[in-house]
Formats: structure tokens, C-alpha cells, sequence
């Protein structure tokens, strides 16, 4: 049996992973180690409490004591570290948090990783360290990063650090690069969401600037089968974009949201561009192909539909978060 500790559970992608793990590995044990800040929500895996090969640890990640308690005690084979904060407009308002948590929570994880000896780290990071794409071509791993706002450069620091421990100590590392996620689960302050609950209420859906920036969609499943693939079979020391081949204009998303919902899209509100916002991204994924076999299998459409069903049937999972406010970060 293989312990495999998961930083960031109880958020969105990290929880949409525990639940993959448990049913793909009969053979692994998971750790959840979460700070239960504003975007952590424990009915995202409720249901798993009573597991008997899972496990909840409050600790945070900034804490050494914390961490390396928690890999004395429980001597993780492997980690994939999800745990950030990851709001642009957050961390516009104040990137304090985003080096505390990004960037030195990522160094004490690896400072235990290496004095633990474990088998495997896998970080997460974002497609938003390359900053901005113009409208032709998609980015490599090769490409030199240009984060734009203090998100993605403390995501990009992270990375720095995580390339030297496997440099330096051989901690067998590989970091993985997605682009927008979406599906069950997601925190109401990102855009699909958001776009989804202002439709249900049939309020105004703000879309900033002309709606023409440019994201790679990909589902959260697509995005767990790809991550837990580099687990098994990445390249330590090596960077692996996982992209979604799905690019859309935010108010092509959001008109395609109103249309699922038989809504008008005389919803949609033109707003204020967003600062630090980056135009266009868009991922080439022929290395993870190419290596490993992994290709999106979820239709955008049918991804879409998927996940406006599961927000009309779960809003009680809403109730834990306190939403007062929250258009501020929309």
C-alpha cells in the first residue's frame, strides 16, 4: 500500500483527485493535508470521511513543524501538490498571501520531501507563467516564462524552486503545467461557475473588457487522468503542459453557458477589463502525447453540461462558503 499525500484537498482540483485516486489505486492510502482557507470547502469530499484508505490532516503548508510532522508520522511514498492560492484579482488586492502560500509553502514541502526520501513529487502549476500568446501558435515547455501579474509569478517562483531540488538534492520531481480547469466542485469566484449561478438567477453576467480573451478549457477529469499518468510515468526533473485543444473566447463560454440554460443573452454585461489579464493562452501538448499516451477525452459541450447539471442539483454545497461580496472577484 502506497501513502500518497495530497496538499489541498478540500479544494477544487485537489478534492476532483482524491476521488479519482481512491477509485483508480486500489493499492494507495491518501493523505489530504489542507489550511481551510476561504476557498477550501469539506463537502467537496464529505462523502469520503468514513474512507478507509483516506485521511484528513489540517495542517498548512507554510508551517515546517506541520509538514514535517505529518511526514514523520505517516511517511508519504509520493506528494502532488495542489494547494495555492490561485485568484488573479486576489492577488492583485494583496500577493502577500501568494508568496506566503505559493512560494514558501512549496519550499517547506520540498525540504521534507528530500529529507524524507520520497518516490515522486508532482507539482502543480498553471499555464499563466508563459504570460500572454498572440493569436497564432501555442506554448511549449521550452518557451521562457513571462508572468504578468503576482498569481503567476509566484507560481512561477514556486516552480523555480521545485527545478532546484531536483537539480541540486535529485528529488525525483516533475511539474505539470494545465490550462483552465473546469467542471464539479469549483470555487463560485472563477468564471465558469460564476457564469453558471448568475444565469440560474437570471442576474447580469459581467464579462470584462469585449469578452474576447482566449482560454484553453479543460475538464477537471481529463486533468486528474493526465496527472496521476505523469505520477506513474513522468520524466523526474522534466515540465508537462496538459491542455484541454479547446480554446474559447470568454463570451463565446459564457453565451454557450445561457444557451445550455435557454437564458438571452441579453444577460451578458460588458464590463471593465481586468488588470493584469493576459489575452490568449493556449497549450501544445505533444510532449505529454507523445510520451505517456495522454490525450483530452471530455467534449467541451458535453464537459459544460455536465457541470451546470451538478450546480442546479448540489446547492447546498454552495452554503459553506460565505458568497457576501464575492461579485468583487468576478
Amino acid at each position: 500500500m502506497k501513502t500518497i499525500l495530497i496538499t489541498g484537498g478540500y479544494g477544487f482540483i485537489g478534492s476532483n483527485f482524491i476521488r479519482y485516486a481512491l477509485t483508480n489505486h486500489r493499492d494507495w492510502r491518501i493523505l489530504n493535508m489542507d489550511a481551510m482557507t476561504y476557498a477550501a470547502n469539506p463537502e467537496s469530499v464529505a462523502d469520503l470521511a468514513n474512507h478507509d484508505r483516506y485521511e484528513f490532516i489540517h495542517a498548512n503548508i507554510c508551517s515546517r513543524e506541520d509538514v514535517r510532522q505529518c511526514f514523520a508520522e505517516h511517511k508519504p511514498d509520493g506528494v502532488i501538490h495542489f494547494a495555492a492560492e490561485s485568484h488573479v484579482d486576489r492577488s492583485i488586492v494583496d500577493a502577500g498571501e501568494f508568496v506566503d502560500t505559493n512560494v514558501k509553502g512549496t519550499l517547506v514541502l520540498l525540504e521534507s520531501a528530500k529529507q524524507f526520501g520520497v518516490e515522486r513529487f508532482v507539482h502543480i502549476s498553471t499555464d499563466e507563467i508563459y504570460g500572454e500568446l498572440g493569436l497564432a501558435g501555442k506554448f511549449k515547455e521550452t518557451d521562457v516564462p513571462k508572468p504578468n501579474n503576482p498569481y503567476s509569478a509566484s507560481k512561477m517562483a514556486g516552480e523555480f524552486f521545485v527545478q532546484s531540488y531536483c537539480h541540486t538534492y535529485k528529488l525525483p520531481a516533475v511539474i505539470v503545467r494545465p490550462s483552465n480547469n473546469y467542471g464539479a466542485f469549483q470555487h463560485p469566484e472563477k468564471l465558469i461557475p460564476i457564469l453558471i449561478l448568475k444565469a440560474l438567477n437570471d442576474k447580469p453576467i459581467p464579462i470584462h473588457g469585449d469578452g474576447s480573451n482566449i482560454r484553453d478549457w479543460l475538464h477537471v477529469g481529463d486533468n486528474c487522468r493526465a496527472i496521476d499518468m505523469l505520477y506513474e510515468r513522468g520524466r523526474a526533473g522534466e515540465i508537462y503542459n496538459i491542455g484541454g485543444d479547446c480554446e474559447k473566447q470568454n463570451v463565446e463560454v459564457a453565451k454557450a453557458v445561457l444557451d445550455i440554460l435557454g437564458k438571452p443573452h441579453s444577460l451578458i454585461e460588458y464590463v471593465t477589463g481586468r488588470q493584469g489579464n493576459d489575452r490568449r493562452y493556449a497549450l501544445d501538448i505533444r510532449k505529454i502525447s507523445g510520451e505517456i499516451g495522454w490525450e483530452p477525452r471530455v467534449d467541451f459541450m458535453h464537459g459544460l453540461e455536465d457541470t451546470i447539471r451538478w450546480y442546479k442539483n448540489n446547492p447546498e454545497w454552495l452554503n459553506v462558503f460565505n458568497l457576501k461580496g464575492y461579485d468583487t472577484f468576478l
